[in-house]
């Protein structure tokens, strides 16, 4: 698996490499995306996005984020984002990154995790509960 829109944010890559080797990490391919392990445990993520480029944070969600930078993308529970579209805004932002991977780093070697959400603890829209309750296949499930 390629790296989505790798070649466009070739140069971010890089500049995001530049921004953090002082890390204690090693840097693997997984997804088809450079990720920073520690111990084999996924700390941070490189992706490309055809509108953006993300510093992906595994557990995000425990990251304080004085700075407000960190988005949650979709459902995911624990994962965060840094969003760019340029390596000019990498650069200026190069200390606040390194201060939030740091952060990470630390709560991975502290063994934190987010307390995810049970699959049944999220609410099943009412149309859904209808249409599984026509189909004769479903009823044992609703």
């Amino acid at each position: 698996m390629k790296m989505a829109y790798r070649e466009r944010w070739e140069a971010e890559i890089e500049e995001m490499r530049r921004c953090s080797p002082a890390f204690a990490m090693q840097e693997e391919c997984k997804w088809g995306k450079p990720t920073y392990t520690i111990a084999g445990k996924n700390i941070v993520i490189l992706q490309g996005f055809k509108e953006y480029f993300a510093l992906g944070f595994f557990q995000g969600a425990l990251l304080k984020d004085p700075k407000k930078l960190l988005v949650q993308l979709g459902q995911t529970q624990a994962g965060r984002v840094m969003k760019f579209t340029n390596v000019e805004e990498i650069a200026a932002k190069a200390a606040t990154i390194q201060a939030y991977v740091r952060e990470a780093m630390a709560a991975e070697k502290a063994g934190l995790r987010i307390e995810k959400k049970r699959p049944r603890s999220f609410p099943v829209p009412d149309e859904l509960k209808e249409k599984l309750r026509m189909e004769p296949r479903f009823k044992e499930s609703v």
